[in-house]
């Protein structure tokens, strides 16, 4: 055992761990044990846990990436401020100014990258648990070599999870392969857009880092669909089972904590106004310098007069 293999191991066992016990979870429930969709439940199910574990740093990267994007002003001022200043005194000056920034703002650069980097060796880990263990039916840790051929074995639409696009002549697997990968490309490009288009302010769009992360939501896409060809059909489930939750999550985080000034925060606030009319929330209005407060809406048959308070009022006369 090599290196990357003795320090990835760990998450394999663990991700084989959570497949075994969901699986045996979705036999008590009457699925067949050996069932390819029992199997891919499992896989479904890996990512569930996987994401609930990780929801505190999903909306650290919400906030993360909001954050960046409403610093980007602010950012350019110090880059003017330092353009065409190349000695090592000015750059200095310009890292600890940049790092000041994002101190004060509480925004941490890096933040943004945290679920995705922390996925990546989860990632990994279920490639192998599914390009060895189960495909040359060894099993790894609970996932005993018994388990492991049956999983093996096992097939969705005449497909078994650790055939690959390149890998089979099998026309089902070509047809189901490619549905993944088209399926799994697509939810990265409409998860990325959504964060941009919904929660980035119209200000902050026109900017390098915009730019960058433009560039990365048609790119990442791209990088998927050509390397998909050599993924198990098992890792295409759980990466386009994973993009489904990160849209759904991204879009709940995003209606309750949009970006000021974003097409989200929005319709926030066309939400409430609405909500405040449904409910006849009061309201204020100057009329001849007056304060008028109308009151809820009436009952059916009432009739209900503005009161009046006189802003002007001065003191009060004496009397004689």
């Amino acid at each position: 055992m090599n290196f990357f293999e003795s320090l990835i191991y760990p998450l394999e066992w663990v991700v084989a761990w959570i497949m075994v016990q969901a699986h045996a979870g979705l036999t008590a429930l009457g699925m067949p044990e050996s069932g390819g969709w029992t199997w891919a439940l499992s896989i479904v199910a890996l990512v569930i846990i996987i994401r609930i574990v990780l929801i505190p740093l999903f909306v650290k990267q919400i906030k993360a990436s909001r954050g960046m994007a409403l610093l980007q002003p602010e950012m350019r001022k110090i880059q003017q401020k330092y353009k065409g200043k190349t000695d090592p005194a000015s750059r200095e000056a310009m890292s600890r100014e940049t790092m000041e920034l994002y101190r004060s703002s509480g925004t941490n650069p890096f933040s943004s990258c945290l679920p995705i980097l922390l996925q990546a060796p989860i990632f990994f880990a279920l490639f192998r648990v599914l390009n060895y263990g189960i495909r040359n039916e060894e099993g790894v840790g609970p996932l005993t070599s018994e388990l492991a051929r049956q999983a093996a074995e096992s097939s969705i639409f005449g497909a078994r999870l650790t055939d690959t696009f390149l890998g089979s002549d099998d026309l089902n697997v070509k047809i189901l392969t490619a549905i993944l990968i088209v399926a799994m490309s697509a939810t990265t490009f409409t998860t990325q857009r959504q964060l941009m288009i919904k929660n980035m302010p119209a200000s902050a769009l026109d900017n390098p880092f915009a730019q960058q992360q433009k560039l990365i939501m048609y790119l990442f896409p791209i990088i998927f669909a050509v390397s998909g060809v050599n993924f198990p059909i098992g890792v295409l489930i759980y990466w386009f089972t994973t993009n489904l939750w990160t849209g759904g999550q991204q879009a709940y985080v995003i209606r309750r904590m949009p970006a000021p000034g974003s097409k989200a925060e929005e319709a926030l606030e066309a939400r409430r106004a609405r909500k405040r009319a449904r409910h006849g929330v009061a309201s204020t209005d100057v009329v001849a310098g007056e304060v008028v407060e109308e009151q809820p809406a009436a009952r059916a048959g009432q009739r209900t007069q503005p009161k009046r308070k006189d802003r002007n009022r001065g003191p009060a006369r004496s009397q004689n």
